[in-house]
């Protein structure tokens, strides 16, 4: 089944460039090329493509402000986002919006192409969970995006091990580093499977897949978790229930 896809880029060079990119893909059928917003948000409603290739900066409207129309529309039938773009300032808000990509321009036909599948396995799940309704859906971030000592990170959620608060800031610690972000723990609360991600302290979240064991000191009665690296961190009473609502399943 080809992929069907819409063009968003006021640069008509931007257009041709990709249509010359897409051609080589054996699955692609381009279905519409949008100049502007407002030529987008009719495009996608007429043509119901399963990818949307969106430039963030347009005359009028911006790329969120697209996603944010079509959502109030018909968010059950929202394509796949790959954001094409020369700024890199939006990278972290694209992926909250739940983009399956973000390409720096200019960007080559591989880094394209991996765009591509990774639309491609989203209209993978969707298909095989079939419809579903808006109040039992609930996508869950995949990665982060975030700047860290002059790079953009893009960081899999698997790779995070624990969450720490900080002030005014989040440390996540994955595999040997750290980075610290301006965020709270309430957003990442919400944001994180909570069959993966357990909150355990109001300055704490653990990823389960890196727990390895759950303990309770004799002396005191304070517990802890102990992390695959060894680290401990501590549980609070106000959340040790949802440990032992784990243990008790």
């Amino acid at each position: 089944m080809p992929l069907r896809v819409v063009i968003a880029d006021d640069e008509v060079l931007a257009r041709q460039k990709l249509l010359q990119l897409l051609r080589e893909e054996p699955d692609i059928e381009v279905v519409g090329e949008g100049a502007n917003a407002a030529e987008t948000i009719d495009l996608v409603q007429l043509t119901r493509p399963d990818v949307l290739l969106l430039d963030i900066r347009m005359p009028g409207m911006d790329g969120f402000d697209v996603i944010s129309a079509l959502s109030c529309a018909s968010p059950q039938s929202l394509p796949s986002i790959i954001f094409t773009t020369a700024h890199d300032q939006y990278a972290l808000k694209a992926f909250e919006v739940h983009a399956v990509d973000y390409l720096l321009k200019p960007f080559t036909r591989e880094r394209l192409s991996i765009a591509l599948d990774h639309a491609r396995e989203q209209q993978e799940r969707r298909r095989a969970n079939g419809p579903v309704k808006s109040a039992q859906k609930k996508e869950y971030t995949k990665r982060l995006v975030f700047r860290s000592k002059g790079r953009i990170l893009f960081l899999p959620i698997e790779e995070i091990r624990w969450i720490g608060a900080e002030e005014n800031y989040v440390r996540i610690c994955a595999g040997k580093e750290s980075h610290m972000l301006r965020n709270t723990m309430a957003n990442f609360e919400t944001r994180l499977d909570p069959d993966v991600f357990l909150r355990i302290h109001r300055s704490a979240i653990v990823n389960l897949q890196h727990v390895k064991e759950f303990r309770t000191d004799g002396t005191d009665g304070e517990c802890f978790v102990t992390m695959s690296d060894g680290h401990k961190l501590p549980v609070s009473r106000g959340y040790r229930s949802r440990i032992t609502g784990l243990i008790a399943r």
